[in-house]
């Protein structure tokens, strides 16, 4: 049997550290019921039908995640997935309601954990699609901490995949950098600064040093 690269395996492991627990009780349903079986493709067309910013941003942080992938080494399949993974990672809001992906204030307690579980939906759209298996592993995981503090499933440190972590970093510099519904966009400077802070926190400290010594070279 062949052996399984680290992506498929830490895809594992972040299911066994959900506790084995049943995915589909975590994941909204959509208006028909149970998860759309559209092509992700399509589905992110529908999301940025709603919210026209989502198709800049997936374009941004699939750059942004690719350049990063590439600095730490990652080639090949490897780069492939993480690249597309980050194309990807918030199809699962494609079932979150408009007014909370724009509402221009705090989301309540009941909102945000809405807001959260578009993990899992991306993750299970993604896994009954024909994506390779790593691209919903990292898609799941993509909203983890590195201190574990992060969803759906807490893990933290290198128990989050690799690609994973990439993606994360990336989506929080693009998401800073850019204006929203609920805060002014920040400098790259400043977003920069704002990573740095996160490190050993909320992001992969060594990821993050890697990270802005790359766009800081680049600015």
């Amino acid at each position: 049997m062949r052996n399984p690269g680290p992506f498929a395996r830490a895809g594992r492991a972040a299911h066994r550290a959900a506790g084995g627990r049943r995915l589909r009780e975590c994941a909204p349903a959509s208006p028909g019921g149970g998860i759309p079986t559209a092509p992700p493709d399509r589905l992110c067309h529908q999301l940025y039908e709603r919210i026209p910013r989502m198709a800049r941003h997936h374009r941004a942080v699939a750059d942004l995640a690719g350049m990063l992938a590439r600095q730490i080494g990652l080639r090949d399949q490897a780069l492939h997935a993480v690249v597309r993974a980050a194309e990807l990672h918030d199809v699962g809001k494609v079932l979150v309601p408009e007014a909370i992906l724009n509402k221009p204030g705090a989301l309540s307690a009941d909102e945000l954990a809405l807001m959260r579980r578009h993990a899992i939906a991306g993750y299970l759209i993604l896994h009954g699609s024909s994506e390779p298996a790593p691209v919903a592993a990292l898609v799941r995981s993509s909203h983890e901490r590195w201190d574990g503090a992060g969803y759906p499933d807490g893990l933290s440190g290198d128990a989050i995949p690799l690609g994973a972590r990439i993606i994360t970093i990336c989506d929080a510099y693009d998401a800073m950098t850019h204006e929203r519904p609920y805060r002014a966009a920040r400098s790259s400077a400043e977003t920069l600064d704002e990573l740095r802070l996160g490190a050993g926190v909320k992001y992969d400290p060594t990821l993050v040093a890697v990270f802005a010594a790359t766009v800081g070279a680049s600015a």
